[in-house]
């Protein structure tokens, strides 16, 4: 942006009777910005970006918001504005889509790309409000700071559990197939039982998916800090129901 001084010597110029090619060739200035300036000197004020407000969809949002605060990252753009970027696995081609879907459920008509890396794809999206809508955005790693959620976002939470839950599994999260042995009339037979389980370094997000479970009827179990598993008969069936394995 040009400051008064530079317009006013253009203009000056000009009412000396050059052309504006002329002016433009000298100054370096285009001829249309000079053109603007004749008829308003003072820049004209920015106008503030304008605050697309709560998520479009919430059922959505409490999905992405799982995702988020399992894969996610909030960075800033080099001039302004912010990257809203997750990671999806490759082996994971649904989840890739499904999190590009909920992106734009959340904010129609937002430009979504993923960027290939070594093994997965960044779901990437930009938007000057991405931090208006993920408030736990900050410095540092979010295991070494505090992650809450905002009323707002706990009143999301909890109309629609099931789907943070699921985005929590489908980035932090996985079904698999675990087996024990068991003795049987003096035989040792195998037998094998399906299994959820739920990493996650920041003993704040663990809280608010433990606190989720609960709200929704699902045992748990916390083997040691940082590891959930769901392994009762009824709750990995209930699991099953609302989440079920990644695709």
């Amino acid at each position: 942006m040009y400051d008064i001084s530079t317009r006013k010597r253009a203009l000056a110029l000009v009412a000396q009777g050059r052309n504006l090619n002329s002016v433009s060739r000298e100054t370096g200035i285009s001829r249309a910005a000079i053109r603007s300036w004749q008829q308003h000197l003072e820049p004209l004020p920015r106008m503030a970006p304008e605050d697309p407000g709560p998520p479009a969809d919430e059922r959505a949002y409490s999905y992405l918001l799982g995702l988020y605060l399992g894969d996610g990252c909030i960075s800033p753009h080099p001039r302004s504005g912010y990257y809203l970027r997750i990671a999806c696995a490759d082996a994971w081609p649904g989840l890739i889509q499904q999190c590009r879907e909920a992106i734009t459920q959340v904010r129609p008509g937002i430009g979504v790309y993923a960027l290939q890396r070594e093994g997965y794809k960044m779901v990437t999206s930009y938007s000057r409000h991405w931090p208006d809508l993920f408030p736990q955005h900050g410095p540092g790693k979010k295991h070494e700071r505090t992650i809450a959620l905002e009323p707002w976002q706990r009143a999301i939470v909890d109309a629609y559990p099931w789907e943070f839950v699921r985005g929590l599994i489908h980035s932090d999260g996985c079904r698999i197939t675990n087996w024990a042995t068991r003795l049987v009339s003096g035989e040792r037979k195998r037998y094998e039982y399906p299994r959820y389980f739920f990493t996650n370094l920041s003993s704040d997000i663990i809280r608010l998916f433990t606190t989720t479970l609960d709200h929704v009827g699902v045992e748990w179990r916390q083997a040691n800090p940082r590891n959930i598993s769901i392994a009762r008969k009824a709750s990995v069936a209930l699991m099953d129901t609302h989440v079920g394995p990644k695709h």
